[in-house]
């Protein structure tokens, strides 16, 4: 099917797995450096007012944050339905711990302000916990997704290695986002964060790109494949350069005036979004790889063209919020106070 046949029937599965891939990638961004801070959390009881900190980080945006969680399976159910049954189907019980580690984190979040002096570094670890849970079941399911939900020891074994490569990214941007939130000793401590975490990201992402390719011959082929090759090494290319470019500064952060403290994000940034770009373009226009395309697991075009009614409305209002938010709560971190 070339562009220039194209209907507009055939044009709304195209639209709609772009927005549910936007709204996957904020998720990703979002979620990924509140859960990033969940991760980090340090357990020692003299860290409290650390702990403070980086839950107040977050505060303001952390249950905001997974609205694009919601809005990206809402898209998956309405707009590729035999899609969103088979994904389910294969990533039930995933899901489910997914889901309770969601439920530990908000849980705590709220009872740690209101429990007993001495019970509260069990209400962070609790938050610590789930968020860990969330990041790995997380990965698993990129895993298996990826590796068209096979049973396979390799397959058991690639999405291990995906779990424990989303961890370190969560971590890698939460660490990121404390570095531009917070100042003092909190900072310095997330600088050196950013540098372990950064490390353990490359190398998860290198194993993926290598191990992927391998088990999916139609990955190989569309990555390395003359004319299309050209373009497809500038991803990582762009992506070694971003982190390379976040090693270098890390070792002069953090400078007088707090100067440069945003850039180390953007370039967590950048390499989520060479990673996700990488993705899609290993993949699309399947929706479930090697099972479904988007045109085949696409709902009727008649409901299609409803929904887009809908979805032109919520997405930017869920966009104008997200950019509303950020901008009143800029600015340092302080500590977190409850009324």
């Amino acid at each position: 099917m070339t562009m220039e046949s194209m209907s507009f029937a055939d044009w709304l599965p195209v639209i709609f797995i772009g927005l549910m891939g936007l709204a996957v990638l904020i998720y990703a961004v979002l979620d990924g450096y509140d859960l990033g801070v969940g991760i980090l959390l340090p357990m020692d009881a003299s860290d409290e007012s650390q702990r403070d900190t980086m839950i107040a980080s977050i505060g303001p945006f952390w249950d905001a944050n997974e609205t694009w969680l919601v809005l990206g399976v809402g898209l998956l159910l309405i707009a590729f339905p035999s899609a969103h049954s088979m994904v389910l189907m294969n990533l039930y019980i995933p899901t489910a711990i997914m889901l309770i580690g969601l439920i530990m984190r908000g849980v705590a979040f709220d009872f740690r302000a209101k429990a007993a002096v001495d019970h509260k570094l069990t209400w962070d670890r609790t938050f610590k916990i789930g968020s860990l849970l969330t990041s790995l079941t997380q990965g698993y399911m990129l895993g298996q997704y990826v590796m068209g939900f096979e049973s396979s020891w390799s397959a058991q074994l690639f999405s291990a290695l995906s779990a424990i490569g989303v961890t370190a990214a969560y971590s890698y941007i939460g660490a990121a986002w404390l570095i531009l939130k917070t100042e003092g000793k909190l900072q310095r401590r997330a600088v050196h964060w950013t540098r372990l975490a950064g490390r353990a990201a490359f190398v998860g992402v290198v194993a993926v790109s290598v191990v992927n390719p391998l088990v999916n011959p139609g990955v190989f082929d569309r990555w390395f494949t003359f004319p299309l090759v050209m373009f497809a090494l500038l991803v990582p290319m762009l992506c070694f350069l971003a982190f390379t470019a976040n090693e270098i500064l890390l070792r002069r952060l953090p400078k007088v005036d707090d100067r440069h403290c945003w850039i180390p994000f953007v370039n967590v940034l950048l390499v989520f979004l060479l990673c996700f770009t990488g993705l899609a373009f290993s993949f699309y226009p399947e929706i479930v790889p090697g099972k479904l395309d988007i045109w085949q697991a696409a709902s009727a075009t008649e409901s299609l063209q409803f929904i887009l009614v809908g979805a032109a409305i919520v997405v930017p209002t869920i966009l104008a919020y997200t950019v509303f938010s950020y901008r009143v709560f800029r600015g340092k971190a302080t500590e977190l106070r409850y009324h």
